[in-house]
């Protein structure tokens, strides 16, 4: 009876520090406060020996993840620019969940799940078409202009 009891108090222990950080971010999502933290990212671009994990193919995204014919573009462009959000943080606070940058958001079905990533993505893109340096376009998205692009018009994007 008391190692049942010991067992039952280390799961609910167990349960309550794993569960902690995302309360908090229900807590203040109730709230209506928005969390300040600038989320991770890489403050240069990787080593000119690194290989970034790849950006997931258009081939292998699936059901939800092809609703919409922004989802597949987002992947397209991304595999252009891997070293520029490679420097980019991502403000779907995906970091909680061991993402690295944006670019970590396109490694799996992730990026085309949120609608905070491919914002940030096609952002990234446009303003690396205007000469734009990854740590202009980082300070972009820090002030929050990425939530301004439309993914409707975003798929004709080029």
């Amino acid at each position: 009876m008391v190692k049942r009891g010991l067992r039952l108090g280390f799961v609910v222990v167990l349960t309550l520090g794993v569960s902690a950080p995302w309360a908090l971010s229900a807590e203040q999502q109730a709230s209506g406060a928005e969390e300040t933290r600038v989320p991770a990212f890489n403050p240069g671009p990787p080593a000119k020996d690194a290989q970034l994990p790849p950006i997931l193919g258009q081939d292998q995204l699936w059901g939800n993840n092809v609703q919409y014919p922004f989802q597949t573009h987002a992947y397209e462009l991304a595999a252009k620019i891997q070293p520029v959000i490679y420097q980019q943080p991502c403000y779907c606070y995906c970091d909680r969940m061991g993402h690295k940058s944006l670019h970590s958001c396109f490694e799996g079905t992730h990026g085309a799940q949120c609608t905070t990533c491919m914002k940030e993505l096609y952002y990234s893109y446009q303003m690396t078409k205007q000469k734009k340096t990854p740590a202009q376009i980082r300070k972009g998205i820090i002030a929050g202009e990425w939530k301004q692009v439309d993914l409707q018009s975003a798929a004709a994007i080029n």
